[in-house]
């Protein structure tokens, strides 16, 4: 048998009907990989990715754009055609692309099943004419409500897949603070599959940035700065409105300055709305920004609804947080509010509860205590990416003890057996 070669092609699928998470975390992930004998190819519906920086050796593959009209319902983004169709262009594209790139590493994030089963075809023929490329389903650490998911899973046969068609499953999250294994009832037979890598990090951004972007948007060195963002925003129109409102409540009260990154995707007129408004208080907006690590860096306290990759963002910088999880359609970012809270990583208000004064109080409260809140996320490790890269390690000394000589083997297999296994565990 061949060993995998010199140079590893590693694709990923993200199906990106809604927001900008999918795609950042991909970029995350694919930015860490790359290096001279790595090729990384995403799969995405998203409609900005080429805003985003990509490094050498990384790319994207478009498909076309989708988003969800009701539970279950998606239409195309952008071109006048029906959903079947939109879906048969994207399951097409992604099996061609498959079968041209023959990846030695598949990573499919969220969706076992991609969105309306349209990775399915991909997965059953690389099971079937590519065995040796690792199928991997990456998870953020908290999907939704444990009965909703298990439900779901249950109606679409996906734990199936999960056994037959995966090779691992990645967990970007900590088992200590929430244990999908237990939660969404994994069977026991794919328990051995489930590999926790911790939060994947992002970028760190040198310390000098920090006043450099600072002055760009004219804040001085002494006063707090407070940026609220809303990841795609489109679903963040009523965190914003809240945030105005209580200037509007408190109009010479308030000992900070702000700034708003609505996010691309909340609908235009929405936009202009909150950037008039916010104007009349002294309140910086913008519709998107492709470094938020920086802005992240540049602020003393975020203001957020709590999505998987901006919390990532906050951990990694030691940015103070306030966040107003949504509840609706999925409990997912109340679920990992909560449990952060419990570790004094952040703060945060229920959605039922935001009103003008409550938001002022905790924003005091966390600028007041910000130290607090920094050394507790100073402690906290983001392990993810150095997990990723030390699972792709293994994959590729597995590949290479199963090209060797039989007798060769037998000797490095042996030495390999008095090494700590990865699988099942946080490392």
């Amino acid at each position: 048998m061949e060993s995998w070669p010199p140079v590893c092609n590693i694709l990923m699928y993200s199906h990106d009907t809604y927001g900008l998470g999918h795609i950042r975390r991909s970029m995350a992930i694919a930015n860490h990989l790359c290096d001279y004998n790595t090729n990384v190819l995403i799969l995405t519906g998203s409609p900005i990715a080429g805003r985003f920086p990509f490094q050498e050796q990384v790319d994207f593959v478009r498909i076309p754009g989708m988003i969800k009209k009701t539970n279950g319902d998606y239409q195309s983004l952008s071109i006048r055609i029906d959903q079947d169709q939109a879906l048969s262009i994207r399951t097409n594209i992604i099996l061609a692309t498959t079968q041209t790139f023959r990846p030695n590493l598949f990573i499919v994030d969220k969706e076992p099943h991609g969105l309306k089963r349209e990775v399915l075809p991909t997965l059953e023929w690389l099971k079937e004419n590519s065995p040796r490329t690792k199928s991997i389903l990456g998870l953020r650490d908290i999907l939704d409500d444990a009965e909703v998911i298990c439900k779901d899973w249950q109606e679409k046969s996906v734990y199936r897949s999960l056994a037959e068609l995966y090779d691992e499953i990645w967990v970007y999250g900590e088992r200590n603070i929430y244990d999908p294994v237990e939660e969404y009832r994994l069977p026991v037979d794919i328990h051995d599959k489930v590999v926790f890598t911790g939060y994947i990090p992002r970028a760190h951004v040198p310390p000098e940035k920090r006043r450099k972007i600072r002055q760009q948007y004219r804040i001085m060195d002494d006063d707090i700065f407070v940026l609220v963002t809303t990841g795609g925003g489109g679903d963040g129109g009523e965190l914003i409105d809240h945030f105005i409102e209580m200037h509007q409540y408190f109009p010479a009260t308030l000992p900070f300055k702000s700034m708003i990154v609505t996010g691309p995707f909340m609908p235009k007129d929405k936009r202009e709305e909150a950037r008039k408004r916010a104007t009349c208080h002294g309140i910086k907006s913008v519709a998107f920004h492709p470094h938020m690590e920086q802005l992240m860096t540049a602020a003393d306290v975020v203001i957020s609804m709590g999505g998987y990759n901006t919390i990532c963002e906050i951990l990694t910088h030691g940015t103070p947080a306030l966040i107003i999880p949504r509840e609706h359609p999925r409990l997912e970012q109340f679920i990992r509010a909560t449990c952060l809270n419990k570790l004094n990583l952040l703060d945060f208000i229920p959605w039922n509860e935001v009103n003008p004064r409550i938001l002022r109080e905790k924003i005091c409260s966390l600028i007041e205590n910000r130290d607090t809140y920094k050394k507790a996320m100073a402690a906290f490790r983001l392990s993810g990416l150095d997990v990723i890269e030390r699972r792709i390690d293994l994959f590729k000394r597995q590949h290479s003890i199963l090209s060797m000589p039989r007798e060769v083997e037998s000797m490095t297999q042996a030495s390999t057996n008095h090494s700590p296994t990865f699988q099942g565990m946080n490392v």
